[in-house]
């Protein structure tokens, strides 16, 4: 997304893309039956947490690691190989963004800093800045023309920026925006996906959509597969109207998602209880 230009408020014109209402409309809509659930009342940090499983399962599976929610809920050693690390990583993500909340409108590129030191665990120089000229990025999944060091720096100014204005967006504008951006540049040399999920996830929750994570979004894009996650980010990338409501779109389907996943919680835990 190009962050500058003649609007004042960039993401409120994405607020305004034909389509793009009625996706913001369908999500408030499924994040307020959860909300509404009688459970929510009174056992929501269960929620909550679950919600946070589903959502690292979600976004693992997305960076090459599609485990079985069991599977990820009886492990305790992520350090073996690459599957491995990648659920560890993804996990490490959702605890860490809870905490992250209050810095990201005030300092949002310390925050991703933030984010990828968590990611990647280790030592590597590399880790926690954004990747300088000629160094390589591993990022599974997505094989689109990677910006150089350079573009990837100044656009990561641009939506700092941004983020830090604020504006009159509709959060699921900004969230998906955010998430598109990171994706599309790459900033770090590695987790790209997981940072850019782990982000959105941030605005969703800091902006009072979903104040207390229980709509995972990531839980869609891996129910909506791949592919579609894909398609959808070329629509992104091709910054023409449509494109950019139809990744909206896709990233409203995704919360949308999530959203019915933790009714679904709800659901089961009034069952036990009844």
């Amino acid at each position: 997304m190009s962050t500058t230009g003649a609007t004042a408020d960039p993401l409120a014109a994405l607020g305004a893309l034909p389509g793009v209402a009625e996706s913001v409309e369908s999500v408030r809509k499924a994040v307020d039956r959860v909300y509404g659930h009688r459970i929510m009342r009174r056992r929501s940090n269960e929620i909550t947490s679950e919600a946070a499983l589903r959502g690292a399962r979600g976004s693992a599976a997305l960076s090459g690691a599609d485990w079985a929610l069991e599977e990820v809920r009886r492990r305790t050693d992520f350090s073996g190989d690459d599957e491995a690390r990648a659920v560890g990583a993804a996990l490490r993500l959702t605890a860490e963004a809870g905490q992250l909340l209050s810095i990201w409108r005030q300092s949002p590129l310390r925050v991703l800093a933030r984010l990828h030191l968590v990611a990647a665990a280790d030592k590597d120089e590399r880790v926690g800045r954004p990747r300088r000229a000629g160094e390589p990025v591993d990022e599974p999944l997505v094989g689109l023309p990677l910006p150089d060091a350079g573009e990837a720096h100044g656009r990561l100014d641009g939506l700092a920026a941004l983020v830090a204005a604020g504006g009159s967006a509709p959060a699921l504008v900004t969230a998906a925006v955010v998430h598109g951006e990171l994706l599309t540049l790459r900033p770090f040399t590695s987790h790209n996906g997981l940072v850019a999920r782990a982000a959105e996830r941030i605005v969703l929750v800091g902006s009072g959509l979903d104040p207390k994570s229980v709509c995972p979004a990531e839980v869609g894009y891996a129910e909506l597969g791949p592919a579609a996650y894909l398609e959808a980010l070329d629509g992104y990338v091709s910054g023409t109207p449509e494109g950019m409501a139809a990744w909206i779109a896709h990233c409203g389907r995704a919360v949308a998602l999530g959203a019915r996943e933790s009714t679904a919680v709800c659901e089961a835990l009034q069952r036990g209880a009844a």
